[in-house]
């Protein structure tokens, strides 16, 4: 069984804003030992004091998920601060808004290095601290875009889709393996956070969330849960559930809906014009926030999720039957090396 959120250690990418630092603070706020990972060190130490100041633990770790190297030092320094890993939630995410063929090869590949080869590092780094710690939990801040399609995404749309691969695949080796962690991939809405004033621009605008949206605390809620609770996904935001609702029913009326200009493209576009900042190859100065400057309505809640979203599909029993009956490893098995971390080359 996974231990209470009071007793974790947590390691959270992409921490410095949005998602990732409402995420950070719930956990805290929980009584868990939280590792904040981001490349902005000023937001980092803007975060952890916050966290401090409300009597929790915290230590900053500046990383660039893109390094793998720069990940596993962040695994082995949450190791050597809290004798071991818990929790591990790859969330670090950048995006480009444009036409696939107004965006450039280079800026394709950075969108892949950080948000797929990021997470793909943070399961590297993870694992043996996991299976250090005799078990544990993977969480994945994927996206309902890793199961719809939409315009002017075509770098993010594609590292979702993978990363939902990705997941998937992982979590069918650690059940046949028997392995006591869990991955569960988490597919929020649209979000009200920074991120799409910190994307890089090609539409002549800046962009933002489609509506219907949701705040930040509303998925940072459901990844505290799977910390404890895990599930194959989570969607979070019932406008989720209705995207994959429609993706699975009618592919290609999907298409055709999101093809007409103001409900596909212009739904993400602002009056605003772009400002030519963005943190695509480095992080932004400033102190770091949760939520972005949309000027809609928020949902603060979704009752989708609290009822439906949270609870396990009929045939994740299978799964659950299937890691059960598999002998346990042995490095699952051993209790000596719990919260004893290896060193690092």
């Amino acid at each position: 069984m996974p231990k209470p959120v009071s007793e974790q250690v947590v390691v959270i990418t992409g921490a410095s804003s949005g998602i990732g630092r409402a995420t950070a603070l719930a956990f805290a706020a929980r009584g868990a030992k939280v590792v904040c990972a981001a490349r902005s060190g000023e937001a980092l130490d803007t975060l952890v004091r916050q966290i401090r100041a409300d009597g929790g633990l915290a230590v900053a770790a500046p990383t660039d998920v893109a390094d793998a190297g720069r990940v596993r030092a962040l695994a082995h320094l949450a190791e050597q601060t809290y004798g071991r890993i818990d929790t591990w939630v790859n969330n670090a995410a950048v995006g480009v808004w444009g036409r696939v063929e107004d965006i450039t090869d280079e800026e394709f590949e950075r969108v892949m290095r950080v948000n797929f080869l990021g997470q793909v590092h943070g399961v590297h780094a993870a694992l043996p601290a996991l299976r250090r710690a005799g078990g544990g939990a993977i969480i994945g801040v994927v996206s309902v875009e890793g199961v719809r399609a939409v315009p002017l995404q075509g770098p993010y749309t594609a590292s979702k889709f993978a990363l939902r691969a990705f997941y998937d695949t992982l979590r069918m080796e650690l059940a046949q393996e028997g392995a006591p962690i869990g991955v569960t991939a988490i597919l929020p809405a649209s979000i009200a956070t920074p991120f799409f004033e910190h994307a890089r621009s090609r539409i002549g605008s800046m962009a933002k969330p489609p509506p219907p949206v949701y705040a930040p605390e509303v998925v940072a809620e459901s990844i505290v849960y799977a910390a404890t609770h895990p599930r194959r996904e989570i969607l979070v935001g019932g406008a989720a559930a209705a995207f994959a609702l429609a993706q699975r029913l009618s592919p290609a009326l999907t298409d055709a809906v999101l093809s007409i200009r103001r409900l596909g493209a212009g739904s993400q576009q602002t009056d605003r014009p772009d400002n030519g900042v963005d943190n695509l190859d480095a992080p932004l100065d400033g102190p770091g926030r949760i939520w972005g400057t949309f000027p809609g309505r928020v949902l603060r809640h979704s009752l989708f999720t609290q009822l439906i979203g949270h609870r396990p599909r009929p045939a994740e029993l299978l799964t659950a039957a299937v890691r059960r009956l598999q002998p346990v490893p042995e490095e699952s098995a051993t209790e000596g090396n719990a919260g004893r971390p290896l060193p690092v080359e």
